[in-house]
């Protein structure tokens, strides 16, 4: 017989009755019937019933476990009575009466239960990581990431994409995040930088004659931590692939990300037809890039209702350049008590409030109710009504002024609305394309940046930048689902002198551009093909499909908030010889 064990604990059924066996796991809970000791032997695939009592020769060796004790154990296969049997586990028609019991590894006393699942301090489970995995529900979060990489890889494989490696080691570049810097023994002064992305080289992969790539890439940014952001690192599925357009991106993907929702969704819906919707639109009727479309509701314009209207406060706004009023259909949120309540959350999101109105049974019929029903008059509220096709029993809430300052919160308005009065389709994803993002922005100093990916095509190539900046947009896209960016991506700008121009824009002249990126310069003056990919966050793929709402539920050890990794003791002091190795010197913070 093998040394630890003969099967799992997940394979025994009534077929081993009568069999001797031999299993090892972990004690995952023991209980004492007087006289006969019950032990639920848990190893990476199940649970099996074992039992003791003083007849076995093991007995009083039993007796001294505790839980989490890692042992072996010998016995016989029996059934157990019909009234006893747990329908719950594939092993719940039998248990084994121990005869001979080995520990392998005494556990000291636990700083958390593994049994169960109740809720512990974040800093206490990832202190005890390796305890807090072996808790069943993390545990299944760790197989379903497994099975999610590998089912993506087998989509890639089978739509004919070569899997390649790229460098960690590698230079800085501008990415839209902080860099990690390691520094150069070998080359004092000088430091390389761990890849936010694979980016270059996955370009420079097409350039080298390879027409489609993909891996299962770690990026890694010094970035705050979300609860859907890893302070230090994540995943990706990155990929590129050479002669395409924007829309071959996304009938290359669209398979890839349908057919992993759909097999590991847990039966939930999984949208067939992804929309596209353009950026600019998105900001308009959602608040955000990334709208949740499991909820119905659209934001609209209604600034028209407004001009020179008897409410003063967005009649005089609407006098101001660039201002609008939006309003937020709300269909059976017309009571009093829920508009109270959602003017309260504008308060508490920093605004001065949110106008509404109201749709009840009047005297005469339908009726407008709320202060702005009351200033604006019947016309106008009448007019309101039926632009966003409201009816009794319904609600609009209204923000008013610069929509870069409001919409954020409209956004997380739109997001409350449709939960309260339980619009959004929680058995759903919802993917929808974002496209036609601008290619440059404005910095809190009045400065054009690019606002998304540097290496982007603008659309309309060279001719497009000769304009005005914030009037260019790029092939950019990024594939959102259920309020989460999944996937980001881009047609690339694979033409030195349209790559020159469009970095010259944003500051950099071409000095600094070969400086920065020599290799894929250089590379592209050598007949480089169009080319375009993009790159799906596997992290938050597995928490959507997880139904978790922390991105630490799914990776195996992440940091804390802090990012740090408080099993480990990362980040560490280095020694004065690793210091002096590296010619370095730390200088103290001042206090």
């Amino acid at each position: 017989m093998h040394a630890y064990r003969s099967h799992t604990c997940a394979d025994l059924d009534k077929s081993n009755v009568g069999d001797t066996v031999r299993l090892a796991g972990w004690v995952h809970r023991v209980r004492d019937h007087g006289g006969v000791l019950f032990i639920d032997l848990r190893d990476h695939y199940g649970i099996t019933q074992i039992l003791c009592d003083s007849d076995s020769p093991a007995f009083s060796e039993v007796e001294k476990v505790r839980a989490e004790w890692c042992i072996r154990i010998d016995g016989s296969v029996k059934a157990r009575d019909e009234g006893l049997v747990n329908a719950k586990i594939p092993t719940g028609e039998i248990e084994v009466y121990i005869r001979d019991m080995e520990v392998l590894g005494r556990a000291g006393e636990l700083p958390l239960p593994v049994f169960g699942e109740q809720d512990y301090p974040e800093e206490t489970r990832l202190r005890y990581r390796f305890l807090d995995l072996r808790r069943q529900g993390l545990h299944d979060n760790m197989v379903l990431r497994s099975d999610v990489v590998r089912d993506l890889r087998e989509r890639m494989w089978d739509q004919k994409f070569n899997e390649f490696q790229t460098p960690i080691i590698t230079a800085s570049s501008p990415e839209g995040a902080r860099d990690f810097l390691v520094p150069s023994r070998l080359h004092p002064g000088k430091f390389y930088a761990l890849p936010q992305a694979p980016q270059q080289f996955k370009q420079l992969i097409m350039v080298s004659g390879f027409d489609k790539y993909f891996q299962i890439a770690p990026c890694f940014r010094d970035e705050d931590p979300r609860a859907d952001r890893s302070p230090t690192d994540f995943y990706q599925l990155d990929m590129e692939m050479s002669f395409v357009t924007q829309q071959d991106v996304f009938n290359t993907i669209e398979p890839v990300m349908r057919g992993c929702f759909e097999r590991f969704g847990g039966g939930r819906k999984v949208d067939q037809t992804f929309e596209q919707i353009s950026y600019k639109d998105a900001a308009l009727w959602y608040g955000t890039d990334k709208p949740d479309l499991r909820n119905p509701i659209r934001m609209q314009v209604v600034s028209e209702h407004f001009e020179g209207s008897g409410f003063a406060i967005f009649a005089k706004l609407l006098e101001q350049e660039g201002t609008e009023i939006r309003a937020i259909p709300a269909p059976k949120g017309g009571s009093r008590k829920f508009c109270d309540r959602m003017n309260k959350f504008a308060q508490e999101q920093g605004l001065p409030g949110m106008g509404y109105i109201f749709w009840r049974e009047g005297e005469n019929g339908l009726e407008a109710a709320g202060p702005l029903a009351k200033n604006i008059g019947p016309e106008r509220t009448e007019a309101i009504r039926q632009q966003l096709g409201l009816e009794m029993g319904d609600a609009a809430f209204f923000l008013g002024g610069k929509p870069g300052d409001f919409e954020g919160v409209a956004g997380r308005a739109r997001t409350v609305i449709g939960e309260e009065l339980e619009l959004t389709d929680k058995d759903r994803f919802a993917f929808c394309w974002i496209v036609d993002f601008p290619m440059y922005e404005k910095d809190d100093e009045g400065r054009i940046d690019f606002s998304h990916n540097p290496f982007s095509m603008p659309q309309g190539g060279m001719e497009a930048l000769d304009g005005d900046p914030l009037e260019v947009l790029g092939y950019q896209y990024d594939l959102a689902c259920n309020g989460y960016e999944l996937i980001s991506g881009a047609i690339r700008n694979h033409r030195p002198e349209i790559m020159f121009k469009a970095f010259e824009i944003a500051g950099y002249d071409e000095a600094e551009v070969r400086k920065r990126f020599g290799g894929m310069v250089n590379a592209f003056q050598y007949g480089a093909p169009p080319h375009g990919g993009c790159a799906a966050g596997i992290d938050r793929m597995v928490m959507l499909l997880a139904e978790e709402e922390n991105i630490r539920e799914v990776i195996m050890f992440p940091m804390n908030q802090r990012a740090e990794d408080l099993m480990m003791g990362a980040p560490s002091e280095p020694v004065n010889e690793q210091l002096r190795e590296l010619h370095l010197r730390v200088i103290p913070r001042e206090a």
